[in-house]
């Protein structure tokens, strides 16, 4: 949904921008230029085509990175759709806005907004989402629970890692494995057991 949501906004805001360059708009004429159905100059055009990029980057990266970016663009949409209302038919309208313009910012800058936080800002998340928090009142996050040694610690990395890869669907055998083998365990210290068993060729790697 990250991936999706930020590549499909990007190509509209690419197109726009794009077009903009085709018209050969002035850079900083304040009265600028229909570009479908909006107002354009060269700088809001270069903008519009860095700001696709951006997402387009962000989405390539992966998920959790898509989201964030999603959400800071979309709340810099707002800001900007704010800010050129101000100073609209003026000779601050650097970005050449009009009215239409100002909706379509806010617009995108919802519509990135809920996309970005789609799955993430919840107060019941599910159990294998890569935003959930554990409980601080969860039996395994007891002082006993937590590593004591550098293998352990190196183990807990692993663990996260390892966990994470799963639910983003780019685990090896190796790791769906040993989360396998985690499934069952209800302490801290049980899963990073199992765990360090598969390195030691324990019983843990046989299961």
């Amino acid at each position: 949904m990250h991936r999706i949501g930020a590549v499909v906004v990007a190509a509209v805001i690419a197109v726009f921008g794009i077009l903009g360059f085709a018209d050969g708009l002035d850079f900083f004429s304040t009265d600028g230029e229909r570009v479908l159905g909006l107002s354009s100059n060269g700088l809001l055009s270069t903008i519009s085509v860095v700001t696709a990029a951006v997402l387009i980057a962000a989405a390539v990266r992966g998920p959790r990175i898509a989201s964030t970016v999603m959400i800071v663009v979309g709340v810099l949409f707002l800001i900007s759709a704010l800010a050129n209302l101000a100073v609209l038919e003026t000779d601050l309208n650097f970005l050449a806005f009009r009215f239409a313009n100002v909706v379509f910012s806010v617009v995108a800058g919802l519509v990135l907004l809920i996309l970005g936080a789609y799955g993430r800002v919840s107060g019941n998340l599910p159990s294998d989402s890569p935003y959930a928090h554990p409980s601080g009142s969860e039996d395994d996050d007891s002082d006993d629970g937590f590593p004591s040694t550098p293998a352990e610690f190196a183990a807990e990395r692993a663990m996260r890692d390892a966990e994470f890869a799963v639910v983003q669907h780019t685990a090896t055998p190796d790791q769906q494995r040993r989360v396998a083998a985690m499934a069952d365990a209800r302490s801290r210290s049980d899963r990073r057991r199992i765990w360090m068993s598969f390195d030691a060729g324990g019983s843990g790697a046989t299961k």
